[in-house]
């Protein structure tokens, strides 16, 4: 369930919360409209893109790797790997996506407060009943979705419950009950909203949080204010068993791990998708209005594009509520990656070029890894 890897200057980070751009922003780009400037389904443009993308499946040299494309609406999906063939087409399997699912958890934060049920200024220790009122700068909903909490990557104690499955299922060894309890135990390193640290920890807390404001347990919260509403049937929080999730690989690319267990985690990164349904909620992001079912989350498919967050010595790593947003010559592009102990993940689309790309492979990262600096590569070139 790995992170983004990026230099932090502490002091850097600067909350733009509840979500409006900065002064000097510019805003999200709207899609580009698929009537205009659509190349022919056998075009130059379409043999490229099938040639680039054969070209990275090869290059993940892994047992399963799907890389799914979308521009203007238009898909093109490219699949193989390492393995003998599967019962299932490869894209119709489902895939751990890691913290990459952390994008879903963040669309859910938007849309809930968009439905007026949140303003993302309450206190996550309020909501999961701590036993004394929270002090003067306390740890927000907010605070947690934007890795400014001040809280660390992973609570106090996990390491130490999790080292005798470190290399089978660590997350499950760490239960919902201990990730809260940790959270109420333990105050943040630094006070909130002054620093970026990428933190599994403070996310999983956020699912615990929402799941205790609204009175509904994190699955059925995220299947019926997400799932259900985009149409991904091909998503869930829990795996099936062989036939219908694509089973995870070590660094070999031979060695089978189990299924990803999140434990108390689920927020954080617990999402198993199909390659069209990651395509079909990527384009939801390019299209809001025409993917939603509702005025609410079609606002909160816009809101998760509003940059609330700079940091770096530049300024260059911009952040959503759910999304890494870098430059390009064209306009923004929004991205998330995300890795279990047996596979990788990158999603991330472009609205300047309509492009849309979810890239997923059965094996665990390795050092100078070329699979999720690829897929990046093709979507800023896109």
């Amino acid at each position: 369930m790995t992170g983004p890897r990026s230099p932090l200057v502490p002091g850097s980070a600067r909350p733009l919360w509840p979500g409006e751009p900065s002064a000097g922003e510019e805003a999200p780009a709207t899609a580009p409209d698929p009537a205009k400037g659509v190349p022919g389904a056998r075009g130059p443009a379409e043999r490229s893109l099938a040639r680039r993308l054969a070209e990275a499946v090869e290059a993940a040299d892994a047992p399963d790797v799907v890389l799914a494309v979308s521009r203007h609406g238009r898909r093109t999906v490219m699949s193989g790997g390492t393995a003998d063939r599967r019962p299932l087409p490869r894209e119709a399997l489902r895939y751990e996506v890691g913290s990459a699912g952390k994008t879903f958890t963040g669309l859910l934060l938007a849309r809930l407060i968009h439905r007026g049920v949140l303003t993302g200024g309450e206190p996550a220790a309020v909501l999961l009943g701590a036993p004394r009122p929270p002090g003067a700068h306390p740890v927000t909903l907010a605070h947690l979705i934007t890795h400014t909490s001040g809280l660390p990557a992973l609570p106090p104690g996990f390491l130490r419950r999790a080292l005798p499955a470190w290399r089978t299922n660590p997350y499950a060894r760490f239960p919902a009950e201990q990730v809260v309890r940790a959270f109420l135990s333990h105050g943040p390193r630094h006070r909130p909203g002054t620093r970026w640290c990428y933190s599994n920890f403070g996310v999983a807390v956020l699912g615990h949080a929402l799941a205790a404001a609204t009175g509904t347990p994190w699955e059925r919260l995220l299947t019926d204010q997400v799932l259900d509403p985009l149409g991904l049937t091909g998503t869930t929080l829990h795996a099936d068993g062989p036939g219908a999730d694509a089973p995870g690989h070590t660094k070999d690319g031979r060695t089978p791990v189990p299924a990803f267990d999140a434990g108390g985690f689920q927020a954080a990164g617990a999402v198993r998708a199909t390659p069209g349904d990651l395509l079909a909620f990527l384009e939801a992001h390019l299209d809001p209005a025409a993917a939603a079912t509702s005025p609410t989350l079609a606002a909160a498919l816009r809101a998760v594009l509003r940059p609330v967050l700079r940091r770096g010595l530049t300024h260059r790593h911009v952040h959503t509520i759910a999304w890494f947003r870098h430059p390009t010559d064209g306009g923004p592009m929004y991205f998330h990656s995300g890795a279990t102990l047996g596979q990788q993940a990158f999603l991330g689309f472009r609205p300047d070029t309509g492009t849309a790309l979810a890239a997923v492979c059965t094996r665990r990262f390795r050092a100078h890894d070329p699979f999720v600096a690829g897929a990046y590569r093709l979507l800023a070139e896109a």
